[in-house]
């Protein structure tokens, strides 16, 4: 064979695998310098295309082909159904927050009232949020990128881009580090459900020892000490369920696993829904009143507002950095606009359907007033067991509660660790047994961190609100003026239309653009002035909430070199150089 042989051979393979006839094109072209493919696996993108003939359709051909190469190094997972990332979608939304801060946020702040701003707060935030991660997320996608860093430097051609996409990394991992080891309770408290080990008779302070003895809230170090050997052995199971999951891939894995866990999830709920309402009837509608009936007065107070739109990021994975990246996975035709909007509806259908008619009016049929003050783990783990030892059959809806629990927890956390695992392989160019190693030790780290300092959960509550509520919000600041203003909302509305299956009104792409970014900075302030000052008094004081503080910073820091790194990767490669508009 001779060298010009072996030349249009290598030219054809390389046209075939971007899907463009290899017969017409290689009669146009010359020479074709090519650069590595990221990974190894196909070329990233043209460097140098000389025509031999001049004309409209071959230049045509040219810009097609020199799109298509470029975007070949695209990471080459996809969703296998429609139904499935749905399913995954909702999945990441649909956890603890629903079932347990839902309710009881809503207690504490006027009941059926509540329910006005968290409505608004829906159609005004959550909603067209979630649209816009979609949209931006499948635009990204279709241009060869799936991690944050990358998708927000397609959108906005700026090399600050890529580091606020850092925000999108920590987030979801930071989250995970201490959410893991929440996850680890509620199937510790299934199992102990399962084998009879929760019979502690009517006393609430019972509840309460236990659970303070289970997760060492009572000295640091507590588990390290042989204090509870039984939690660190369910943390380390579902640790490893969690890196199975992920490293089986996004198809094989997450979507999989959440193709059965969400229809289980429900009909666990069913089964203590139904057990609930066909308790004594006087007791069941006085129930349902505590978390439905308004108290007016609350409306005028700014705290049930900043409450209402707190809890809609937690509802949705809205600024997690998630959806946006299970969105670049999608085909440039699947459907972004009713897909969102139904992965929503499976969420609040979750939250006020069923954690809004279970936890409290459960918790109040059996503890009165009582139940409406306790916090969030407090009314899931300490009041609710109270309630299921004085309720016929409890330990079987015991089990059922729980284990619902744990599902609602591991098919939000193994979707926290996708964003981080496609920036690995994406931006570093590492395998995935190499990538799944790299984050299982940083996620380790921080778990273990967790688990130590588990005195009056001290650390978890620390990184909770610094990352889990400031970060969050934050980064949905950053991605409403990254849709609205860096890729504009005209580019938007088109991308969010293409293959869309329904029609988004255009006034949400004006609410994206002028009101959901004052909405979020006026959360954002209000948020910070209503708890921030108590945050940073502890700070003051030194010990465990420094420490956290400190380790968030860490592994910013470190986020923040491997995202430079990269940078400086995919800018050798001319990643950005040749991408469609």
């Amino acid at each position: 064979m001779t060298a010009m042989s072996r030349k249009v051979l290598t030219q054809k393979t390389l046209l075939a695998r971007s899907s463009i006839d290899p017969e017409s094109a290689t009669n146009g072209l010359l020479v074709m310098a090519v650069f590595p493919a990221q990974a190894g696996i196909q070329a990233a993108a043209v460097k140098h295309l000389i025509p031999v003939r001049a004309g409209m359709a071959f230049s045509s051909k040219i810009t097609c082909l020199s799109e298509k190469i470029a975007m070949s190094g695209k990471e080459t997972e996809q969703w296998a159904s429609r139904l499935g990332v749905i399913l995954a979608v909702a999945g990441s939304a649909v956890g603890l927050g629903n079932l347990l801060r839902f309710p009881g946020k809503a207690a504490m702040n006027g009941g059926g009232a509540f329910m006005l701003p968290y409505f608004i707060s829906l159609l005004v935030l959550g909603i067209p949020l979630c649209w816009a991660e979609w949209t931006m997320g499948r635009y990204g996608g279709n241009r060869g990128f799936n991690s944050a860093p990358g998708i927000y430097t397609v959108i906005w051609r700026h090399k600050l881009a890529r580091y606020l996409g850092a925000f999108a990394l920590l987030i979801p991992l930071v989250i995970y580090m201490y959410y893991v080891l929440i996850e680890a309770w509620c199937l510790g408290y299934a199992w102990d459900y399962l084998v009879g080990n929760m019979d502690l008779g009517n006393d609430p302070q019972a509840y309460k020892a236990h659970f303070n003895d289970f997760i060492g809230g009572n000295a640091d170090g507590f588990v390290y000490e042989g204090g509870n050997n039984k939690l660190v052995g369910v943390l380390a199971l579902v640790f490893g369920l969690n890196f199975y999951f992920i490293y089986r891939g996004l198809s094989q894995g997450i979507e999989a696993f959440c193709k059965w866990a969400m229809p289980l999830m429900a009909l666990c709920a069913l089964c203590v829904l139904v057990r609930v309402l066909t308790l004594d009837g006087d007791k069941v509608i006085a129930g349902l009143g505590s978390m439905w009936n308004p108290n007016p007065e609350y409306l005028w107070k700014p705290q049930t507002w900043l409450e209402a739109s707190g809890q809609i990021f937690f509802s949705l994975s809205v600024g997690f950095g998630i959806i946006i990246n299970y969105a670049s996975y999608l085909k440039k035709k699947d459907d972004v606009a009713l897909s969102g909007l139904t992965a929503s509806a499976v969420n609040e259908f979750f939250e006020v359907c069923l954690g809004g008619l279970i936890t409290l009016p459960a918790a109040f049929i059996f503890l009165g007033l009582a139940a409406t003050q306790q916090g969030t783990f407090g009314l899931g783990f300490n009041a609710l067991p109270n309630v299921f030892a004085e309720m016929p059959g409890g330990r079987f809806f015991g089990f059922c509660w729980f284990f619902m629990l744990f599902l609602a927890a591991i098919t939000s956390s193994v979707s926290m660790l996708q964003p981080v695992i496609a920036f690995f392989e994406e931006g570093l160019g590492l395998k995935r047994h190499a990538s799944v190693s790299l984050l299982g030790f940083i996620a380790g780290i921080g778990t273990l961190f967790c688990l130590y300092f588990s005195k009056d959960m001290l650390a978890l509550d620390t990184m909770d609100f610094w990352v889990g509520t400031m970060f969050i919000v934050a980064l949905a600041l950053i991605q409403s003026l990254l849709y609205g203003w860096a890729m504009g909302i005209e580019k938007g509305e088109r991308e969010l239309h293409e293959g869309a299956n329904i029609r988004v009104p255009h006034f949400i792409q004006f609410i994206l653009k002028y009101v959901t970014p004052v909405y979020l900075l006026a959360i954002f302030v209000g948020t910070f002035i209503t708890q921030g000052p108590d945050y940073v008094k502890t700070l003051k004081q030194g010990g465990v909430p420094v420490y956290a503080i400190s380790f968030i910073l860490a592994v910013f820091g470190l986020l923040l070199l491997l995202v430079h790194t990269a940078g400086k990767r995919w800018d050798q490669e001319g990643r950005f150089d040749r991408l469609p508009d």
